[in-house]
């Protein structure tokens, strides 16, 4: 005869409703997230500017598109780096700040009561973390086009930067990018439109760099000698600047609307004469302001 199979301890029925403590903390995580979207939101909110003057940078789009790119020398980017410290995109942003100044002085151009405001985006990636998509915040930089000075100018980015890198990548009108990874995609649904729309309250122009690879590329089997990036322009906005490094040449790209901007190449001869200064000042001895028209005061 065959023998009872032994059976173990009794187990209890699984219940059909969710550990109590597991809710608890999906409540508790839920409400940190609606926490941290709701400080970043007030970082956003805090940073617009209600007087919205005209400037050459903003104007409504023309649907047209002009496009320029300047060439700088990498080398010499490091050599001013070296001797006054910060880093390479403090630098690129000073001259871009100095090339706007060029390009409004021969506008004939009053210079503006406020500085423009830049968009900078920052990577909010680990070095060498996963590649999870894209994780951007940004910063805001008053780009100093009243200072004549170009050293002046750098220091005052420098400083500027200082500032938004100790306060963090939460801060300002670019933790839009941290706050859309809190929300809902329903919420993007509806919020993008407003967004963009809203770019103009936050900054002026989009100034961004673009990293690319040290080794050499190719394209159909062709090796790439240049590569110039270009930035999307927001609604309102006029000028957008992308900088990348490639074989030893620092490559600007510059994106404007073609009505708003008829004079781009005259930017674009700007940012190269206002690098080439700024070079010469810092290895040669140049005085300040040499061959430069003044704006309009």
């Amino acid at each position: 005869t065959a023998r009872p199979t032994p059976r173990g301890p009794a187990v209890p029925p699984r219940s059909r409703l969710p550990d109590p403590r597991a809710m608890a903390g999906l409540a508790l995580g839920r409400i940190g997230e609606v926490g941290r979207a709701l400080g970043v939101g007030a970082s956003v909110v805090r940073a617009g500017r209600l007087d919205l003057r005209p400037t050459a940078l903003t104007a409504p789009s023309s649907g047209t598109r002009r496009l320029a790119t300047a060439d700088l020398d990498a080398t010499a980017l490091q050599r001013i780096r070296r001797a006054e410290g910060g880093t390479a995109n403090d630098i690129l942003l000073a001259v871009v700040a100095g090339a706007l100044r060029r390009w409004m002085a021969g506008r004939g151009e009053t210079l503006p009561g406020a500085d423009p405001r830049a968009l900078v985006p920052v990577s909010r990636r680990r070095p060498g973390g996963a590649i999870t998509g894209n994780r951007l915040s940004a910063y805001l930089l008053d780009l100093p086009v009243g200072a004549a000075d170009p050293r002046e100018r750098l220091s005052t980015v420098r400083a500027a930067m200082d500032r938004n890198k100790a306060a963090g990548p939460l801060k300002g009108a670019g933790a839009v990018a941290v706050l859309a990874d809190q929300l809902h995609p329903l919420a993007h649904r509806f919020g993008a439109p407003l967004a963009a729309n809203a770019a103009r309250m936050l900054f002026d122009l989009l100034v961004t760099s673009v990293p690319l690879p040290r080794s050499a590329l190719s394209l159909g089997g062709c090796p790439l000698s240049a590569l110039y990036p270009m930035a999307p322009l927001a609604r309102g906005q006029s000028l957008a600047v992308a900088l990348s490094t490639y074989g030893g040449r620092v490559h600007v790209g510059l994106v404007a609307d073609g009505k708003a901007l008829p004079d781009l190449d005259r930017l674009a001869e700007a940012v190269a004469e206002e690098f080439a200064e700024l070079e010469a000042l810092v290895t040669g001895g140049l005085r300040p302001g040499a061959r430069v028209p003044e704006p309009v005061t």
